[in-house]
């Protein structure tokens, strides 16, 4: 997918959409960055190697379609009340964000994808309305922060498709990224970055795999290592101390504590546990229904191709050793 020279060419003007989007001063050229974007991404989500990746590609326009023309529309109510303006302009990115309670298509559209598409839609998708929204109005962020950690948490506990696991799991991080935007942007920009790559990398070692569905996680012939690092990529993506995805948690779970929003810390604390939940019982199958052998492990060829994965996952567990250095 990523060496043709027109692939190449529709994710260079992606990315410089959401660019364009971010970097606006005006909504007329954010909207124009959005439009670009979503026309870039049509053309990467239609594979001759996924049946349903026409459908998911349809249902993904059509829904940005409908956001992009709500953003039209709230310009016009700006003549008569800027609060309903503020009200429709941040439900029509959270539309476009998949967040709750405009969640609905991001599960479906997710499942119609490969994997590569998906880390795009996760991650460089996500980047333009969440950043945008920084402007939005404060309660409208702070009821769908509280609504996704619900959904995105008790959506993933009877899944069995990896690709809905992650998209529930994408949801309730976006609880914890538009609680973030009513904080500070720097622990935003902080909980996204690190977001994006413990994303890719757990979505990325089930493309080298081609996991879809839990069972493959058990039955697979994949090496051992494989496994173990999808083990710990996912107990950090689930943001379990002291892994990665536990830092950013951290710094806003101190935020909000100072903020005395406790009400949303408490939705947010208990939304992390049910992920848990679900992460810990794709480990425990791995670890308890897989016939694991210790010889692969110690082979260095099964191990140096995802190095980079496990410093990724593994930061955390140096981060307070740094902090006692500097």
């Amino acid at each position: 997918m990523f060496y043709s020279f027109f692939n190449m060419f529709f994710i260079f003007t992606l990315m410089l959409g959401s660019i364009l989007a971010v970097s606006s001063s005006f909504w007329f050229s954010a909207w124009a960055g959005l439009e670009l974007n979503l026309i870039s991404f049509i053309p990467l989500i239609i594979s001759e190697k996924n049946k349903f990746s026409s459908e998911a590609a349809l249902k993904y326009f059509l829904i940005q379609a409908l956001g992009s023309s709500m953003i039209i529309f709230s310009s016009s109510l700006l003549l008569f009340s800027f609060t309903v303006f503020s009200i429709s302009l941040s439900l029509a990115l959270l539309l476009k964000l998949g967040a709750a309670p405009m969640h609905f298509w991001f599960p479906q559209v997710m499942e119609g994808m490969m994997w590569p598409q998906a880390i795009i839609l996760m991650t460089i998708q996500k980047m333009a309305p969440l950043f945008l929204l920084s402007s939005s109005n404060s309660i409208i962020l702070y009821l769908s922060s509280a609504f996704s950690a619900i959904i995105g948490s008790v959506g993933g506990l009877n899944q069995v498709s990896l690709r809905k696991i992650l998209s529930f799991s994408s949801i309730n991080h976006l609880a914890w990224m538009l609680s973030a935007i009513l904080i500070s942007e720097n622990i935003l920009l902080i909980y996204f970055v690190l977001y994006c790559f413990i994303s890719s990398s757990v979505a990325l070692i089930f493309f080298f795999g081609q996991f879809f569905f839990i069972n493959h996680l058990t039955n697979s012939k994949s090496p051992n290592s494989l496994k173990i690092l999808s083990i710990m990529s996912i107990l950090s993506l689930g943001g379990l101390p002291p892994f990665t995805g536990f830092i950013p948690k951290w710094y806003i779970i101190q935020e909000l504590a100072q903020f005395n929003s406790f009400i949303l810390l408490t939705i947010l604390v208990f939304s992390a546990l049910l992920t848990l939940y679900f992460y810990l019982r794709l480990g425990f199958s791995i670890l308890v229904l897989s016939s694991f052998k210790i010889k692969p492990l110690l082979q260095k060829k099964n191990k140096s191709n995802y190095e980079i994965f496990i410093f990724m996952n593994f930061f955390g567990l140096f981060l307070p050793s740094s902090i006692i250095l500097i």
